[in-house]
């Protein structure tokens, strides 16, 4: 997401629950131009130390096959080849296109991956507090088209069919990494840990003497709710979008920075949305697709995804509405326990 989007995220300072052969370590490293923090249970530093350098060498390697900031990236040398022929790609791009082409045309186009040439007007948008020119908006949407993606399943090759054509996977990155990271600290014997990357947090097994890591959720950001909504998860993802931070006002206007893939524009309601799922770049994605579909629609795409569920909350003049799948209330957590870490939009 986010390069889509930036999700606020804070790690509260909480004291760590122990078992006599169990220990609490917490690590953080930037990638993605954002941290990633590990907390994670193992019985000695050495393990963990080990565990965490190979969740980060994890992570930095889908950093630099997925970025559209690093012009050396495996994306963007991939994108310089939009209009030729089919290019063989890396399992970890493959994976990611491929994970972001089954969001795209399950959600209707609502996430897509190749929404990167208007991404980069609404960047300058932002940055110069002025809106995109009609024309060069036009010129930059018809380059919009997830069907121009075609994937290769058994050549593992990648192929934008129109010149001018570019990626932006912001939307799937750093869910994918949590993940990935989540994945390697498994292989190695710690499957009591959590990573968060940014708003994108992917957990294992529960912490000592615990039934879940304990999330609390400010699906507006934490200005617009004083009782978080606190949910106890395991083994499983949670994601949020919205505009609570990233966002432009220009003529008294407001719009976030998640743009709509078929209008070009950025999304202008005054919302967020939290998903619940089965691994990262799944809840990662679906949360942009959700978000942008907007309440009713977007509800109705986590109820066809297995093993997802979410809460949305939006502003209607000085009104909060809040709807949430009925799988999502399994989740909540009495409202006075600590929390392991606060997810809010970005």
């Amino acid at each position: 997401m986010h390069g889509l989007i930036g999700l606020g995220l804070m790690l509260l300072s909480v004291l760590p629950v122990s078992e006599p052969t169990l220990k609490r370590f917490e690590y953080t490293e930037t990638h993605m131009g954002s941290p990633f923090h590990l907390v994670l249970y193992t019985g000695d530093e050495g393990t963990a130390s080990r565990a965490a350098k190979a969740a980060f060498v994890r992570i930095a390697a889908l950093d630099l096959a997925l970025s559209d900031y690093n012009p050396e990236s495996e994306l963007m040398r991939l994108c310089e080849k939009a209009g030729g022929p089919p290019v063989p790609v890396s399992a970890d791009l493959y994976d990611a296109l491929d994970g972001s082409l089954k969001m795209a045309k399950a959600s209707g186009g609502a996430f897509d991956p190749t929404v990167a040439p208007v991404v980069r007007l609404w960047r300058r948008a932002r940055r110069d507090r002025k809106l995109p020119d009609p024309d060069t908006l036009a010129k930059a949407l018809s380059l919009v088209d997830h069907s121009k993606l075609v994937l290769d399943p058994t050549n593992k090759t990648a192929q934008l069919t129109d010149r001018g054509m570019k990626l932006d996977l912001g939307g799937i990155a750093k869910g994918l990494a949590s993940q990935a990271a989540i994945d390697a600290l498994k292989k190695l014997g710690v499957d009591r840990a959590l990573v968060a990357g940014a708003g994108d947090i992917v957990v294992s097994g529960p912490p000592p003497r615990s039934d879940g890591w304990i999330i609390a959720v400010t699906p507006l950001g934490p200005e617009e709710t004083t009782n978080p909504l606190r949910l106890s998860l395991v083994n499983c993802s949670i994601s949020t979008s919205g505009d609570a931070e990233q966002f432009v006002e220009i003529a008294g206007k407001r719009y976030g920075h998640i743009v709509d893939p078929k209008t070009g524009i950025g999304v202008v309601e005054r919302a967020g949305v939290t998903i619940v799922a089965n691994n990262g770049a799944i809840a990662d994605s679906l949360a942009t697709a959700a978000f942008v579909l907007g309440t009713e629609k977007g509800l109705e795409l986590v109820e066809k995804t297995p093993g997802a569920s979410a809460i949305f909350a939006r502003k209607i003049g000085d009104r909060l509405e809040v709807k949430r799948t009925a799988k999502f209330d399994q989740l909540r957590k009495a409202s006075g326990t600590t929390s392991d870490a606060t997810l809010g939009p970005g």
